[in-house]
């Protein structure tokens, strides 16, 4: 395993689009832990393909409660808002509140190309959403609100 350099804000790749993963194959699991090797190794909470300069569909997760890695994810269903403050690992030093859904559903493949289905909230769905985001070219700064703009954000439970 390797850890690999985590491309920053103003880097072309992270604004680019992500790829479907067309065959899950040996280069794809050790990607896999290389990433997961690189997200532990800078103390974060997620990364995604293309923050590691691989525009493939692959990001993973681990809010406290263990590692799970997403192939070719589509978000099946949102629900509810939550107001954070957000981080990411190629905008160090900075944080922002971001309004994301509080649940989230998604399915992906796993590294031996086994579909599943997961239900999150709270971190996890926060987490997913944001590496989600990662795969479109998206980054939280995007996001971010101001607190004149939150105060008039309407927080729905579910």
């Amino acid at each position: 395993m390797a850890i690999m350099k985590i491309r920053k804000i103003g880097d072309p790749v992270l604004r680019s689009k992500a790829k479907e993963v067309d065959k899950i194959n040996d280069k794809t699991k050790e990607l896999l832990d290389n990433m997961t090797e690189t997200m532990y190794d800078a103390d974060g909470a997620g990364l995604a393909a293309p923050q590691v300069g691989v525009l493939q569909r692959i990001f993973i997760v681990d809010d406290g409660e263990g590692l799970t890695e997403f192939i070719n994810p589509k978000i099946i269903s949102k629900k509810g808002k939550a107001i954070m403050e957000e981080g990411c690992l190629s905008v160090p030093g900075e944080t922002g509140t971001v309004v994301r859904a509080k649940n989230v559903i998604v399915e992906a493949l796993n590294r031996n190309g086994e579909k599943f289905k997961i239900e999150a909230t709270d971190l996890k769905a926060r987490a997913i959403l944001h590496e989600y985001d990662h795969l479109e070219g998206i980054l939280y700064v995007d996001k971010k609100i101001s607190q004149e703009q939150l105060k008039g954000i309407e927080i729905e439970e579910n």
